[in-house]
């Protein structure tokens, strides 16, 4: 008893836990994550809510301060708190639909569901194709308040809430255009109306519209149906279905900015350069402070961790140039992690 009692003393603790990822393998969570995908373009497509499941994707990642490397896309808008920010209202009804996808393929983060979700809902409805690369971790805490851009404000406030993620002027007037999708309800926001005529295709018609002379971008209000007022930037002319077009402030902020109305005459004259530069800049705020997985860092990785081998520098050098070597055959063979479907 003595005996067995010492060698369990001296007999070293479990490992732990391993993660959810490296449990099935990242090979296998790629093909988990392309069902995932389908099963989000089934049913973005059946239910018509691409604009609602973009809007998650943008607050969820929208979050990110590139200097204290908080927030982003981290799944952390299904908390709570923070789906309770005035900035989120209505979302909860985007994150029960995502949760339809997450009981399918339980085993993705909801930080890469959310992501996909707004891929996928740019792509259904005509958009471009935007590169997603799978790896986020959740996370259940959340940002304070006052993260996300609010409506009513001006050009300056853009920069600065964009600024703070570490995105450009570019990137702030490419990723408007997402406004091409969908529209705005008083119950939600305080305002009521659509962008454009279409609101379920993306395409460029957004900055055409932003330049029509006709236009009355003034603030005004809007009377509802349950009788109350609140501010609602109004346009003069109406989509098919008889609801007015209308624009926020910060919408009015792009071509009142010159720096701005540069891109936004540029993406109204060429949709294909508008596509390239959206994708571009929604992969960009997708990735907010998320550092894709590769071969070689996952390898490397293996080696600073390593108890036996990295004792010594010989050790080091030879895991290293292992790492090299299986990450160049890798390449070759086109299956490099850090590359996509």
């Amino acid at each position: 008893m003595e005996a067995q009692a010492s060698a369990s003393a001296s007999a070293p603790p479990p490992p732990p836990p391993p993660t959810q990822e490296r449990a099935i393998g990242y090979g296998e969570y790629r093909k988990e994550i392309e069902r995932a995908r389908r099963s989000l373009r089934a049913l973005i497509s059946s239910k018509n809510c691409a604009p609602m499941v973009l809007r998650l994707a943008f607050h969820d990642a929208g979050t990110y301060d590139a200097i204290t490397k908080t927030g982003g896309p981290n799944g952390s808008i299904r908390n709570p708190e923070e789906l309770n920010h005035s900035a989120n209202m209505g979302l909860d009804k985007a994150v029960k639909l995502c949760e339809e996808v997450k009981k399918k393929h339980p085993k993705i983060t909801y930080a890469d569901l959310y992501q996909l979700a707004g891929v996928v809902a740019v792509e259904v409805t005509g958009g471009p194709t935007i590169d997603f690369v799978p790896g986020r971790k959740d996370s259940l805490c959340s940002s304070e308040e006052g993260r996300l851009p609010d409506a009513n404000k001006d050009a300056e406030h853009l920069r600065c809430i964009f600024n703070r993620m570490g995105l450009e002027d570019k990137d702030i007037v490419a990723l408007s255009g997402a406004h091409t999708l969908g529209g705005a309800h008083k119950h939600v926001s305080g305002f009521d109306g659509k962008w454009t005529e279409e609101p379920l295709k993306f395409d460029n018609s957004y900055f055409k519209e932003l330049l029509k002379p006709n236009k009355s971008l003034k603030l005004s209000i809007t009377p509802t149906r349950d009788s109350q007022q609140g501010p609602s930037s109004s346009a003069s002319g109406d989509d098919s279905n008889g609801k007015p077009l209308f624009i926020f402030s910060t919408d009015h902020a792009l071509i009142k900015d010159p720096k701005f109305r540069g891109y936004v005459s540029l993406y109204a004259q060429n949709e294909e350069i508008f596509f390239r530069d959206y994708a571009a800049a929604h992969k960009k705020l997708s990735e907010l402070g998320f550092v894709p997985p590769t071969l070689a860092s996952r390898v490397i990785t293996a080696v600073k961790n390593s108890s036996t081998m990295a004792k010594t520098a010989a050790g080091v050098v030879a895991l290293a140039t292992t790492a090299a070597a299986i990450t160049y055959f890798y390449r070759r063979s086109n299956k490099d992690w850090s590359e996509t479907d």
